[in-house]
């Protein structure tokens, strides 16, 4: 039967082929990772819907390679004296694709233990900086290399080995019967495509069915997940495109209303939340240091609750005023800083350090701090490139960038570069250097200690778990290290002058079987220095009320578009809020519940409490102001409104 199909079709029998062993690789892995998440599964009853569903997705793409290649292949169909010309272009654009699809399902497993989900943006943008990726990649992941690079080869072997054995030049059927074949095929791809008969091809929100945001993942396949990021990265389209439109003065009057500024005027049209801050400190202007770790959830933070990893920095909350509900925006660094240094809302685009229109005329807290005289300045034990970060910052407001190949000393070297104990004495000696001055100076102070593959020097700490290159012993080295830099500037000379503030960038390995994981977005932050009281703050708190906050405690007073609260003053209960960007989910959360925005869906709310959700009927207020937080950022950015 088999051979008789292949002398009918001829050339396209190779198409068939391809299409047929690729959907069995591809169901073969999504059920394998289903029964590796199999709890998952079972508490989202969708072991018959991811499948089907995912079969729905695997033939959409498969069509969309397929189709080109049966426009090509047709040609020798009709023809038969061009099939031979036409065999090797079709040979390697079918086997480059079976290994793409074989490769991202291999490393999917490692994905989505780092990150709860498929291969996506983030995937992507690390592939912007191979000489940081690699050699994190080398010194933490050497097996997953090897596995890798042996899927790479099989591949392709078992690729070539396939598709020449069945190639057949010829079709035996009459010209009229090639013709209604190419024309089924070409009209069964351009269905199978489409994998919908309504008005919009399928998509990630049409499958879509569990509140667990991995088993929504599950139904993708990797090659879909990429593609599917690679074409936000390239539109980089508004939130409108995700959670519905809303009109800009709707917006603007959410927002405004969020905000706890009474009596604020807003004058400026192209800066239309911008408004007179007054600063709560009316005495000579502060130092601002911002002492940003990397990846330091609440979890390993022992005096948030955590693992007992953090003697230091439990200390330093007991000392300072210690914000014991805070959440972060996101999931990256960049997504960290984005909100720290700009107060701005997470939106499911890029973070703006990356993005075109931000790179200059954008508000930041150096920008505010260098128009009132200060010296603004970034340091990073690694290459300020990484990220974009260097040219966001130069453009910004930034005068000084002291990375790690202008340190004076480094110690130990690791993947990300210099170890955060480097990395704090480089920065208490530009703190004594610029004490000595008459000029104020803002820092933020990025550490990359705690990054996987986990690489800092020896004999420093009294290890938690007996492996050293473990997240856990990462976090305490970092604890360590910061303890050592407070001790040392407690002494100095700039430390009556400057507030500190110690606060992560976002937790790790966000993971859960949620749509928004929100434990994983808790974070620590304290804020210390001569003058502030020894207080613990449990108000629900969000990245984007720090750096009004700071700069209100620095006595800087001005017109600014950002729409966090300054903590300095009373927030009333029903004021607070936080935003929480998950991918392309968005959560808005307050005190008595939670709401959920998700791609081309209904939004959903919910009670949450003691880390549990519980479904409540929908707030429409509370969407409402979803929608306005999270589409404000992309039309803040798109009109140039945030300077």
């Amino acid at each position: 039967m088999l051979i008789r199909l292949k002398h009918f079709f001829g050339p396209n029998w190779l198409i068939i082929v391809f299409f047929a062993s690729t959907l069995l690789l591809l169901s073969c892995s999504r059920l394998m990772l289903m029964i590796w998440q199999a709890e998952r599964v079972n508490a989202s009853e969708g072991w018959l819907q991811v499948l089907i569903s995912g079969m729905r997705i695997d033939t959409s793409i498969l069509s969309y390679v397929a189709l080109l290649a049966l426009l090509v292949t047709s040609i020798g169909v009709l023809v038969r004296r061009t099939a031979k010309f036409i065999y090797p272009l079709l040979l390697v654009w079918l086997s480059v694709f079976f290994v793409i699809f074989a490769y991202l399902e291999v490393i999917t497993p490692s994905f989505i233990m780092e990150y709860d989900l498929r291969p996506n943006r983030i995937f992507i943008e690390y592939l912007i900086y191979p000489k940081e990726v690699s050699a994190m990649l080398w010194s933490g992941y050497k097996l997953e290399i090897f596995i890798a690079t042996s899927t790479l080869v099989i591949a392709t072997v078992v690729a070539l080995k396939l598709f020449r054995s069945q190639w057949q030049e010829r079709s035996n059927a009459s010209l009229a019967m090639r013709s209604i074949s190419i024309f089924l095929l070409v009209a069964l791809t351009v269905v199978g495509a489409r994998s919908s008969f309504g008005h919009r091809p399928i998509n990630p929100a049409m499958v879509a069915f569990s509140t667990d945001h991995l088993i929504n993942d599950l139904i993708l396949n990797s090659t879909y997940s990429v593609g599917f990021a690679i074409n936000g990265l390239g539109a980089e389209k508004s939130s409108e495109r995700y959670y519905g439109e809303m009109d800009d003065s709707e917006v603007l009057q959410v927002v405004r209303q969020a905000s706890n500024l009474q009596g604020a005027q807003y004058k400026d049209q192209t800066a239309p939340t911008s408004t007179y801050r007054q600063a709560s400190n009316s005495h000579s202007k502060k130092n601002i240091v911002i002492l940003l770790q990397e990846s330091l959830g609440a979890r390993y933070v022992g005096g948030l609750g955590g693992l007992p990893l953090t003697p230091h920095l439990d200390k330093l909350m007991q000392e300072g005023w210690n914000f014991t509900n805070l959440y972060a925006t996101g999931t990256r660094s960049v997504r960290g800083i984005e909100a720290v240094l700009s107060g701005f809302t997470p939106t499911p685009s890029r973070s703006v350090v990356k993005l075109s229109k931000s790179q200059t005329n954008f508000f930041t807290m150096a920008g505010a701090l260098t128009e009132q005289g200060y010296h603004s300045q970034f340091i990073y034990g690694g290459e300020s490139h990484f990220d974009n970060m260097k040219s966001f910052f130069l453009g910004n407001g930034f005068v000084d960038i002291v990375d790690g190949p202008r340190f004076e000393k480094i110690d130990f070297e690791a993947s990300w570069g210099a170890s955060d104990e480097d990395l704090y004495d480089q920065a208490h000696l530009e703190f004594e250097r610029l004490a000595e001055g008459d000029q104020p100076f803002f820092s933020l102070v990025f550490t990359s200690s705690n990054h996987s593959p986990f690489e800092f020097p020896e004999g420093k700490i009294e290890l938690y778990d007996s492996e050293p290159k473990t997240r856990n012993n990462a976090a305490k080295y970092a604890d360590h290290a910061l303890g050592e830099f407070m001790q040392k500037a407690k002494k100095s000379s700039y430390w009556k002058d400057t507030i500190f503030i110690v606060v992560a960038d976002h937790d790790s390995r966000v993971h859960g079987a949620s749509l928004v994981p929100i434990e994983y977005f808790r974070i620590p932050g304290v804020i210390l220095g001569e003058g502030i009281s020894p207080k613990t703050d449990s108000r629900l708190i969000s990245h984007i009320d720090l750096a009004p906050t700071l700069l209100s405690l620095a006595g800087i007073s001005g017109d600014m578009p950002m729409l966090g609260h300054d903590l300095t003053r009373e927030v009333p209960v029903e004021k607070q809020r936080v935003m929480m960007q998950y991918d392309k989910n968005f959560a808005y959360m307050t005190t008595e519940s939670v709401t959920v925005l998700q791609p081309e869906k209904a939004p959903l709310t919910f009670e949450y409490k003691d880390k549990a959700f519980k479904a409540l009927p929908l707030d429409k207020e509370q969407a409402r102001k979803a929608r306005a937080h999270v589409i404000f950022g992309s039309k803040a950015y798109d009109k140039g409104w945030y300077h």
